[in-house]
């Protein structure tokens, strides 16, 4: 039996970043809901790790929250773009690097209470410079590229100087990971 019946589907907003649905459904025990959905097409998050260890972490004004924010480098899926050439993309736009060596480490939902968006989370190594730098959008244009010790950005997150849920989630599972290659 079906947890729910959906009786009336409607997009209220269709935008660049996400669409908003709104749904009237029907339990299985009779009873009426509502459920909003933000439909998002996806990213990819990439982990830019150092032969020495250092990773490459982005800082930029995020506008929703008013404040700048460490990241990893990420973007949102072009319509029917695989993950991986997605997460290339964003490393040579946003930092001027490119990696050599490509690993996936995981597909998560970023809050799946109300939001569709699944990002997909790569490990990037043998990186060099494009030799064309950072390809940036107006609305990046502030943002810098720092190289730190991986460590070190372990620690931010420990002070909670990195807040960003993929980051957290994508540096330690690639501190995970390179525990594993190294013992």
């Amino acid at each position: 039996m079906p947890l729910f019946k959906i009786l009336k589907s409607e997009r209220r907003y269709a935008g660049k970043v996400f669409s908003l649905v709104i749904d009237e459904i029907e339990y299985a025990s009779g009873n009426r809901g509502i459920r909003e959905v933000a439909e998002h097409p996806g990213g990819a998050v990439v982990v830019p790790v150092f032969g020495d260890g250092s990773i490459l972490l982005v800082r930029q004004f995020r506008y929703p929250v008013k404040h700048y924010v460490y990241e990893l480098p990420a973007g949102k899926l072009d319509p029917a773009e695989e993950p991986r050439h997605c997460a290339q993309r964003e490393l040579d736009e946003e930092t001027g690097y490119v990696a050599g060596s490509w690993k996936k480490l995981v597909a998560i939902y970023t809050t799946p209470g109300f939001c569709s968006e699944q990002l997909h989370i790569f490990l990037a190594s043998d990186l060099k410079e494009s030799g064309h730098g950072q390809r940036l959008e107006e609305g990046e244009l502030d943002l810098t590229v720092e190289r730190v010790p991986f460590r070190r950005a372990v620690e931010m997150i420990e002070r909670g100087d990195i807040v960003d849920s993929k980051t957290i989630c994508g540096i330690l599972l690639a501190e995970r990971q390179l525990q594993r290659v190294e013992t």
